[in-house]
């Protein structure tokens, strides 16, 4: 007996990584946090989604040290979904030459996931092709998600009228009481600024966060956020809530 995966019509999700970067307070390498990029990879292929990896800047994708469940550190040493994508030839070879984020089509996409890390914090904040991709997808009526650091994106993603794609929304993101337990737990200050401060600081939005370190995503219309790194398969059962199978 044989069985065939019919993937014709299949949903699309481009999930959009940090390029990596040097952290400007800390000076270490930052990027991507795997389990942001390979628990809503799992929902979304269990799904029968079809799903694409892009990049900024395009090219190799570098995940931060601690997201990394072979690290010596052994902080995500249990992440057995990301030890799985990184181990297997195939699929590691996904993030070694991404590409970059000009000419996506957003047509061909029925949603977007944009995934944080360290990398974000510097590399999506102020990139007016990251907010372009996000406002673009969302104009299009396309389900919009953003996960724990990439919501810094969402702090300065405009839409064409002007407007901040986030006012008159409730979303999440990585909380300040996260940020205080990273801080205490590394002994120095490690991200430039907060999402959270800086979310409660613009008029016309509604940020809202959970208790510290567990999961909590928000659905607002075509929004989906997630408050953090243990948030992503949360988000991603909200995109295919919205999409459907």
């Amino acid at each position: 007996m044989t069985a065939v995966l019919d993937t014709l019509g299949a949903k699309r999700v481009l999930i959009l990584a940090s390029n990596p970067a040097t952290s400007t307070v800390t000076g270490w390498p930052v990027g991507f946090w795997w389990s942001e990029l390979t628990h809503p990879y799992w929902e979304f292929t269990q799904a029968g989604y079809q799903v694409e990896i892009v990049s900024p800047d395009g090219g190799p994708l570098t995940a931060d040290g601690w997201s990394d469940p072979r690290d010596p550190s052994r902080y995500s040493a249990e992440d057995l979904l990301s030890l799985g994508f990184a181990t297997s030839p195939e699929h590691a070879a996904l993030l070694a030459d991404t590409p970059s984020v000009d000419g996506v089509d957003v047509a061909g996409y029925d949603a977007l996931l944009v995934i944080g890390g360290q990398g974000p914090m510097f590399t999506f904040v102020r990139d007016a092709r990251v907010h372009a991709l996000i406002a673009a997808f969302h104009e299009a009526g396309k389900v919009t998600a953003v996960l724990c650091h990439g919501t810094a994106a969402l702090l300065h993603t405009r839409l064409p009228d002007g407007s901040l794609l986030v006012a008159g929304k409730t979303w999440t993101g990585f909380a300040d009481a996260e940020e205080d337990y990273v801080d205490a737990y590394v002994g120095q200050r490690v991200q430039p600024f907060r999402i959270e401060t800086e979310a409660r600081a613009l008029t016309g939005t509604n940020f809202v966060v959970a208790g510290p370190v567990r999961p909590h995503a928000v659905r607002d219309g075509l929004l989906v956020t997630g408050q953090q790194q243990y948030s992503g398969t949360a988000v991603a059962r909200l995109v295919i809530e919205a999409l459907g199978r």
